[in-house]
């Protein structure tokens, strides 16, 4: 793994706003400092028992992780274990007690009105997803949901669902298309449709997430907007796993993208955003199991993109023909090409700290490189306003994407 600093560098590179760690990782919380990005931290499924069991270890687990690092780094929530009623459920009894006693610690430091608790779940707990208007919580977990709701609902907190249709889909035995896995639009023949309510499921996404919605119901709950802490596809696997590929998971990675932007929620909840977090920023090449378990990363440790990605909206598509970028001409003087850096980082109003000493876009380190990087971060973010592309002659646009050619930058340094 690249040093924290590098991978919060790595992330702004890509205009990533929000980020959740599977801990409290001390190093990532301090280089996160002044970013502005929104953190969520992770209580480990093996400190949930001591935290359910002691409102003085909960307490400490808040100054530490949490309390220390506020406000400079921006913490706005606490995801409580991993999956803890299918993964530990012998955590289960005191899992709610948990999230009690960190939010009581928040409340204690001034902390609760930013900090949100909540704990996520897998999809496992509704046994009978589709069709969505029918399905309801596995009844043995009933008195402890039943709480968890309660507690969100009385905190103003929101439920967190790791929702996967890559397993929906590999573990449905043939019930449901590819394509419907995919984000991609079926044919009339073949739309999935709920036959209680008649609503129609363009994505198998869209019908996990009613499926939760529905479940809360059917406990006489209102309400309580879902966030989805986990979804991604792997794009690699082995023999027995045709489905994890590249091409799949550069669909669903999109796909899913345009559908969550657009800020729509699911038909039995349209006026509900499904704010969404991919799984997962690296690979995790030590990780058991089958090769798609190591293979869900969207970059690689030197940030570059496994796939063309469009995380910061339309102009970060990379390899899409019609972008443009700003680049600095191969016959520019070094001398303009300095004065051009110095006008777009100062006047200009550039970010230029990638390309500074020990960034990740620093190499290689010349002054034409730099110009590029420069010039194409002010043309980015001023040409819908009238910026140009030429600074002093020295500049030209080009639809290349730049990051296509491995000695000019890595696709981290495109734009």
């Amino acid at each position: 793994m690249p040093p924290a600093s590098d991978v919060v560098a790595i992330v702004k590179a890509h205009q990533i706003t929000h980020i959740r760690l599977y801990d409290a990782d001390p190093h990532m919380l301090k280089a996160l400092a002044g970013s502005g990005i929104e953190v969520t931290v992770g209580v480990t499924n093996e400190e949930v028992l001591e935290i359910g069991e002691s409102a003085s270890a909960a307490a400490a687990w808040i100054n530490k992780n949490v309390a220390a690092y506020m406000p400079s780094t921006n913490i706005t929530a606490i995801a409580v274990g991993s999956e803890v009623l299918t993964s530990v459920p012998h955590a289960a009894p005191v899992l709610v007690t948990a999230m009690n006693n960190l939010h009581k610690a928040l409340v204690a430091a001034d902390l609760n009105f930013q900090v949100k608790v909540s704990t996520p779940q897998s999809m496992d707990i509704i046994p009978k997803p589709f069709p969505p208007s029918t399905a309801t919580f596995n009844s043995s977990w009933n008195s402890t949901i039943y709480q968890l709701l309660q507690f969100l609902k009385n905190t103003n907190s929101y439920y967190m669902l790791n929702a996967y249709p890559y397993y929906g889909y590999t573990n449905g035995n043939g019930i449901f298309p590819i394509d419907y896995a995919l984000f991609k639009p079926l044919p009339s023949v073949k739309q999935i449709v709920d036959p209680n309510t008649l609503f129609h499921y363009n994505s198998m996404f869209d019908a996990m997430v009613d499926a939760t919605y529905y479940s809360m119901d059917a406990l006489n709950l209102s309400v309580i907007p879902i966030v989805v802490t986990e979804t991604g596809w792997p794009w690699q696997g082995g023999s027995n796993e045709p489905d994890a590929t590249v091409e799949n998971a550069e669909t669903f990675i999109n796909k899913l993208i345009q559908r969550v932007s657009n800020n729509s929620g699911p038909p039995s909840q349209p006026t509900i955003p499904i704010n969404t977090y991919i799984y997962e920023l690296f690979n995790e090449d030590k990780r058991p199991g089958p090769i798609s378990e190591k293979n869900w990363g969207l970059l690689f440790t030197n940030g570059t993109a496994v796939f063309p990605l469009s995380l910061g909206g339309p102009s970060q598509i990379t390899g899409n023909s019609t972008a443009v970028f700003c680049v600095a001409k191969d016959d520019a003087s070094e001398d303009k090409l300095r004065d051009g850096i110095n006008w777009a980082c100062g006047q200009g109003q550039a970010n230029c700290s990638a390309i500074q000493s020990g960034q990740p876009c620093y190499l290689p380190n010349n002054i034409k490189n730099h110009a590029s990087y420069a010039y194409n971060d002010y043309y980015q973010k001023m040409h819908t306003v009238g910026g140009t592309c030429d600074f002093d002659g020295t500049a030209t646009t080009t639809t290349i994407d730049p990051s296509k050619f491995e000695q000019v930058f890595s696709s981290l340094c495109s734009y």
